[in-house]
């Protein structure tokens, strides 16, 4: 009984979707529009993250040291720091290191390479280059080795500059960065699953209206609230499948004219990220649908179908 209830109500909410048609294109034209911006914004959340990780690993807070700082000291300052939970990564650079970094970098200017062999000695003391796991926390790293901690004391003597106030324009305009364009996102999403419930809602109710009779028929002969409901709940859900599939058609082709051509320039391949995460990504975007359709059918039959 349950299942012939079941294919009555489906039947009768593909009826009622196939007899408005026009305006039924109409919900399921804005609704595509919501689902591709949805699915567009998981492609720029991709796009975002592969652009973070790309200035994160060029940003970072650099410990200078003096020239005659005992290595063992730095290298026992380098595992305190990798203890951090702030601190993605630490690299030690030695002096030797740097003052052959230096030349190969002015390989092509004599004069600088001659005042560096005048000096004889190495100018140059050892680096440790301080990666954090997120650009919020360069703040408290660079804190603990310049504010007031027993680490700051210990290797004051030591340090002979951090580069964090040098950097921190940067940081504060990535961290700004990743905020608004989440933030935007978000916003717009709201904006246009709006717009949608509001022109899904306005079809239903059309519907509803012109199927007055035939529902008064239904109650007279004995039809329950839900049952007489539950087709405008699926006219709704066929909305967002359909905007789904829609949305999929227009996303396969375009991530894939984008993906060799794009790559080098947004620093991620769409294609191969669309079709790797086809089902968590789309899979959410369906439920999307769905639920925009769910919500707006059940706000037109509560608001409107006086049963």
């Amino acid at each position: 009984m349950f299942w012939i209830r079941l294919k009555r109500v489906i039947k009768a909410g593909w009826v009622n979707f196939r007899r408005n048609s026009v305006v039924s294109y109409a919900a399921i034209l804005v609704t595509t529009i919501t689902l591709a911006v949805v699915t567009g914004l998981f492609l720029f959340q991709a796009i975002l993250n592969a652009s973070i990780a790309s200035i994160q690993s060029k940003v970072d807070i650099a410990v200078y040291f003096t020239v005659n700082a005992p290595e063992d000291q730095i290298l026992s300052l380098e595992g305190t720091l990798q203890k951090m939970p702030e601190v993605a990564s630490v690299q030690y650079i030695s002096a030797d290191q740097q003052v052959l970094a230096f030349r190969d970098r002015h390989s092509n200017d004599y004069l600088t390479l001659q005042a560096l062999d005048e000096l004889g000695d190495n100018p140059f003391g050892g680096l440790l280059q301080i990666t954090a796991k997120d650009p919020s926390q360069y703040e408290a790293i660079a804190q603990v080795l310049e504010g007031d901690t027993d680490i700051a004391h210990d290797n004051s003597q030591i340090i002979q500059r951090i580069n964090y106030s040098q950097n921190k324009d940067i940081i504060d305009r990535l961290n700004n960065l990743i905020f608004n364009a989440r933030r935007f996102g978000l916003i717009l999403t709201l904006i246009l699953s709006l717009v949608s419930i509001i022109i899904m809602h306005t079809t239903i109710r059309l519907t509803i209206y012109m199927a007055r009779e035939e529902i008064g028929i239904m109650r007279l002969v004995g039809a329950s609230g839900s049952y007489v409901r539950a087709p405008f709940l699926v006219q709704g859900m066929l909305y967002g499948a359909f905007a789904w599939l829609l949305t999929n058609i227009v996303f396969f082709p375009l991530t894939y004219l984008a993906g060799d051509k794009l790559t080098d320039l947004l620093g991620i391949n769409l294609y191969s990220y669309y079709t790797s995460h086809f089902f968590s990504v789309s899979g959410l975007v369906l439920l999307i649908g769905l639920l925009l359709g769910m919500i707006s059918s059940l706000m037109a039959v509560r608001r409107y179908l006086n049963v």
